[in-house]
């Protein structure tokens, strides 16, 4: 793993949560003089090693900070076997060999809130509940982790392990290098989390707050590791499920679901993106060969250059809008990479180029006809985004607060002035509304009653407010604000990218003014 210079280890923020490996005594604590911190600058938790006692004044006050930061008990999850975990997530046998970390492992503090996991129940409890007094935690201001089943806490809690302990080291030198590793993919189809809501094909068939849960927990590492799995899941997977045949999904799916594929989704075009209905891309039928040709070109593609699977959308001569399956190595298609970005620099974007492409019959998609499917598809994944944002903005907020806490200017803590606190106090506030909203959200969806004005709502809304937040932050920190070792530029600009993708903050406004006037305005002829 590469670990990150000393200068962001020693200002790393302290974010709620603090991992312990190494020796403990007879009572499961941590002796005070054996701390150090070696901190990824995630939201996850520090990670307190048995190292030397000179590592500083500020490591120890992070342990007294909390009393039950002191030999608390391992959340469901950590100690698990790979057995049990299976039966909560579908998860193959590598799945344990993945995460398990041995006996000298203990979680000392969950990351996100106040509250913990009773045995018996399976429920959570406030720890405010044993006093007479309820006492406000601003980790989880709301309690929004008492409105979660036991399942869903388990699947997020093991996922925000995998991505502390295994992307978060790689991505300050994926995103300074503009690396995607490709393995990533495998190690996600391994756990199990790839095409999570899908039943069956070897999928998990979660509920749509555990996929809402672990979009917030990849993407408060990085939106570009978001962004792979969410097209992987919600615009390859999910049109295939929903609008393949099953020999396309009996096909396609399990490869898919193992990370043994991945896939793209190609809609943009270079002269059509926000109005998919005007695309150039063009589909030739021809009966006697059983076959389309396919010529056009798709732009701004995240996982294009190294997709093994392509899901196309193309104009029929019959105007009708279908959708298409290709396959890496047919002849006329090529996926050249886009160079350059200063956003979603660890994930691997690029176009399609079709140059009269011969696609058997058999891998178009027979469900969908027109923009409804290419829609369908964007509503899943704009629902992972709602999600995701608030997992880079919390990354932010912890961030922020530790830093102005830690840092001394005019003899005392920069969060000592009412303007910082003003600030942390705006940034709580909408991710905790932000949070609370994407679970009435996916209640909704599970039960199918959603809507896609509702997601169009709080794609609009949140990432917007992600946004914000990650400029706040980056502004908070000053000079040290635009160092990569400090990660809160990198979010800032990966937001920059997701409030524009999967429909921009204004195409969204657009789609809630249709609803709330009845009338159309997405060009001022019409």
């Amino acid at each position: 793993m590469n670990s990150l210079p000393s200068q962001a280890l020693s200002d790393s923020p302290d974010v709620g949560g603090c991992y312990q490996v190494g020796a403990q005594n007879s009572q499961g604590s941590v002796p005070e003089k054996a701390i150090k911190t070696e901190s990824w600058g995630f939201s996850g938790g520090a990670v307190v090693k048995n190292l030397p006692a000179n590592a500083g004044d500020r490591v120890r006050a992070l342990v007294r900070e909390d009393p039950t930061c002191r030999g608390a008990t391992k959340p469901v999850g950590l100690g698990c076997s790979a057995r049990q975990l299976a039966a909560h997530m579908a998860l193959r046998g590598v799945y344990g060999r993945l995460l398990s970390r041995g006996p000298s492992l203990r979680v000392l503090r969950s990351w996100s809130s106040a509250a913990t996991q009773t045995e018996k129940g399976g429920k959570t409890q406030s720890r405010s509940a044993k006093s007479s007094r309820p006492e406000f935690d601003w980790r989880d201001p709301l309690l929004l982790e008492e409105q979660l089943t036991a399942d869903e806490i388990l699947i997020r809690d093991t996922f925000r392990t995998y991505c502390q302990e295994r992307l978060m080291p790689r991505i300050l030198l994926a995103n300074r290098n503009e690396v995607f590793h490709r393995e990533i993919i495998s190690e996600m189809g391994e756990l199990g989390v790839l095409g999570p809501t899908i039943k069956g094909y070897g999928c998990a068939g979660v509920s749509s707050v555990a996929y809402g849960l672990l979009a917030r927990e990849l993407e408060r590492v990085d939106s570009g590791y978001r962004s792979a799995m969410s097209v992987q899941s919600s615009l390859v997977m999910h049109p295939i499920y929903a609008y393949g045949s099953e020999e396309q999904q009996q096909k396609y799916l399990p490869r898919l679901a193992k990370g043994e594929l991945l896939g793209c989704f190609g809609l943009t075009e270079p002269n059509h993106g926000s109005d998919p209905g005007s695309m150039e891309t063009r589909a030739r039928h021809n009966p006697s060969g059983r076959s389309y040709t396919l010529n056009g070109a798709k732009t701004w593609i995240t996982n294009s250059p190294v997709a093994d699977l392509f899901v196309v959308w193309a104009r029929c001569e019959d105007s009708c809008i279908r959708g298409f399956l290709l396959e890496k190595g047919m002849r006329g298609l090529s996926a050249p990479k886009i160079e350059g970005k200063f956003s979603l620099r660890a994930s691997a974007t690029g176009m399609i180029i079709m140059d009269d492409v011969e696609v058997p019959e058999e891998n178009v998609l027979p469900k969908a006809s027109g923009l409804a499917g290419p829609f369908g598809c964007l509503n899943n994944a704009r629902y992972g985004i709602t999600w995701g944002v608030l997992g880079a903005a919390e990354f932010c907020l912890h961030t922020a607060r530790q830093y102005t806490l830690d840092r001394i200017q005019f003899g005392v803590p920069l969060a000592k002035n009412q303007l910082i606190q003003k600030k942390l106090a705006d940034m709580l506030t909408e991710i905790t509304l932000g949070l609370h909203a994407c679970l009435q959200l996916g209640r909704l969806k599970d039960q199918d009653k959603a809507t896609p004005e509702m997601i169009s709502l709080l794609k609009r809304n949140n990432c917007g407010k992600a946004l914000d937040i990650a400029r706040q932050a980056r502004d908070m920190l000053g000079g040290n604000g635009i160092s990569d070792e400090y990660h809160v530029i990198r979010h800032a600009m990966n937001l920059e990218a997701v409030n524009t993708y999967e429909g921009t903050h204004d195409i969204h406004a657009l789609i809630l003014g249709r609803a709330i006037t009845g009338i159309q305005a997405f060009t001022a002829s019409k």
